[in-house]
């Protein structure tokens, strides 16, 4: 890796701030379906890659953006540890910096955290062309802490991601599913029950009137729970890998996919759409050529926001309007950040 990509890269987002040139920062692009549109020249960083620094016994890990998660989860695996939050690749290529950049999370994230819970540090070049650091490796570490979580869902709008410390965890032991056949209802208020109890639950999915429930911890514990919560003791084989990355026949009607975030316990939202439920009922999948407004109208009443995730009619927005007041705090980050707005402009929103 050359010594030069970060001199070089701060000089071209400096001059592109100067001459008022949008950019479209760009890694494996296996995420260019999330978000609007943008158009701009392309700020290519995946051939900035490399893990820079993994302490196992000390649950970091440091690593250059442009490096490929799969090669980050074969460092981690090696050791029996892991990116507690699953983050879905969904094609050859994704890069570290793009799972921080988007902000997803795989069916692990209700029970371990969110993307944003496992960065210790971040280095970045804002709008203006500056080589910034903020947190660092060492998880006591909490200086700049809340700043590198800024960049976990940003897309880019507020600066060029180059480094990511991490927090890891050891990877379970053993792992069960089980499956239960019940309305969606009933699915919803028992998941959000066991996740009450010391139970070592890991992931949930609910479809067509089954509920598979993800088991994870010590053999004593799985046991354990297998005996309280009876069920189906199945063979997931790939399921749970084919539901991170959007491979189950629900994904792949090629049509319109909306994400709904609303609160656990909330009961079905007649929508009018096939629905796929995960998180014990906060994640809602829906695949249609839905009303957008009365989609929104909906998950906003009931305390959540919807995205349009991929396809469909982008002129709508893609993310939910912002009320007032979030919509002058997010102006003022990407003014901080980014005051030329060159930096993946209308990515998110128009600014």
């Amino acid at each position: 890796m050359s010594d030069n990509f970060i001199p070089s890269l701060c000089a071209r987002v400096a001059d592109a701030a100067e001459k008022k040139v949008a950019l479209r920062i760009r890694g494996g692009g296996t995420k260019d379906f999330y978000g609007a549109a943008v158009t701009g020249e392309t700020c290519d960083v995946s051939s900035y890659a490399g893990i820079v620094a993994y302490e196992p016994k000390e649950l970091v890990l440091t690593v250059r953006a442009g490096t490929p998660l799969a090669l980050v989860e074969e460092a981690l695996a090696r050791e029996r540890q892991m990116l507690p939050f699953e983050p879905p690749h969904f094609a050859p290529g994704a890069t570290i910096g793009g799972i921080v950049a988007t902000g997803l999370s795989g069916p692990r994230r209700p029970y371990a955290g969110a993307v944003r819970d496992f960065v210790l540090g971040t280095r970045i070049v804002n709008g203006k062309g500056e080589d910034l650091s903020f947190g660092g490796r060492v998880i006591k570490n909490v200086a700049g802490y809340d700043v590198s979580r800024l960049m976990a869902g940003a897309l880019g709008t507020l600066g060029v991601i180059t480094e990511i410390s991490f927090k890891v965890l050891p990877r379970p032991p053993v792992e069960a599913t089980l499956a239960f056949e019940m309305p969606e209802a009933d699915a919803v208020t028992s998941v959000n029950q066991w996740s009450g109890q010391p139970l070592p639950i890991s992931a949930s999915a609910w479809e067509d009137g089954r509920l598979r429930l993800r088991l994870s911890g010590a053999e004593t514990a799985i046991e354990a729970a297998k005996k309280k919560l009876g069920g189906e003791h199945i063979d997931a084989g790939s399921y749970w890998a084919d539901l991170r990355e959007h491979r189950l026949p629900f994904f792949a009607a090629g049509q319109p996919l909306w994400r709904l975030s609303v609160p656990q316990t909330m009961q079905p939202l007649a929508l009018g759409a096939p629905q796929l439920v995960e998180w014990g009922g906060g994640l809602r999948w829906l695949c249609g050529d839905l009303d957008a407004f009365a989609l929104r109208s909906s998950a906003e009443r009931a305390g959540g926001h919807a995205t349009l995730f991929r396809g469909g009619d982008k002129s709508v927005g893609v993310f939910h309007p912002l009320k007032p007041a979030v919509a002058k705090i997010h102006r003022r980050l990407k003014a901080a950040f980014d005051p030329a707005g060159i930096l993946n402009p209308g990515r998110m929103y128009d600014f």
